[in-house]
């Protein structure tokens, strides 16, 4: 699982993350409004813990922004408010949760567990859709309106990923690391050669969803217009 950490007080920041990571979660972090919306916007994250305060752009506005590009990433807003109208702002504004400072990182934890195990969230088990396609990462399958296929392992990771972050440009780096892993020897035409096996996938599904790639830098999936 990967969070994207928010947090302006790089001390917190860098203890915070020590803790996610030493609990097995793949942690990036950011210290300003503005990095937060690009890492946010180009990388799919299973959770993103958000403080409110932050420099150039305050955590609302951007929990606002990508709930407006229908990026459903389950968000934690952080901050020192804690008013019940501060609460209410939050939770308005698209955040899932609502954690005051100062807080343990046991409760953090906890409430990073509880939101991935809301329906809807991606999760193990959960089936992963998009525009046409439903993704059953259990049972290996794709299905779309002209029927349903069978995928490899490797092919169901990759279409996990992919439907996670639909609507983005994910870079070919970042897609090899995730689904290969750091440490492996992996080259550039393996990604592309399942690339091509999902595009068959799809087309034989008679999906509207497909794989389009941005040169120079990597893959998006988004929906097909008519």
């Amino acid at each position: 699982m990967k969070i994207l950490l928010v947090e302006d007080d790089r001390d917190l920041c860098n203890t915070v993350k020590l803790q996610l990571e030493r609990a097995g979660y793949e942690t990036d972090v950011c210290y300003q409004g503005q990095d937060a919306l690009f890492y946010a916007n180009q990388y799919p994250y299973d959770v993103i813990v958000l403080d409110r305060m932050l420099p150039q752009v305050d955590g609302l506005t951007i929990l606002q922004g990508l709930r407006r590009k229908q990026i459903a990433t389950p968000v934690i807003i952080t901050t020192a408010l804690d008013g019940v109208n501060d609460r209410i702002d939050g939770l308005d504004a698209g955040a899932d949760d609502y954690l005051v400072k100062p807080y343990a990182v046991g409760e953090l934890l906890a409430r990073i567990r509880a939101v991935t195990r809301r329906p809807g969230n991606f999760h193990a088990g959960a089936e992963k859709c998009f525009a046409d396609i439903r993704l059953d990462a259990d049972r290996r399958e794709l299905s779309g309106p002209g029927g349903t296929v069978r995928l490899s392992k490797r092919e169901t990771a990759l279409m996990e990923y992919l439907i996670r972050g639909a609507g983005q440009i994910l870079p070919r780096e970042i897609i090899l690391t995730y689904i290969w892993g750091v440490d492996a020897e992996v080259e550039d035409g393996n990604l592309d050669n399942y690339i091509y096996f999902l595009r068959r996938r799809l087309r034989s599904v008679g999906a509207s969803a497909q794989i389009v790639t941005i040169h120079g830098t990597g893959y998006q999936l988004k929906e097909r217009q008519p």
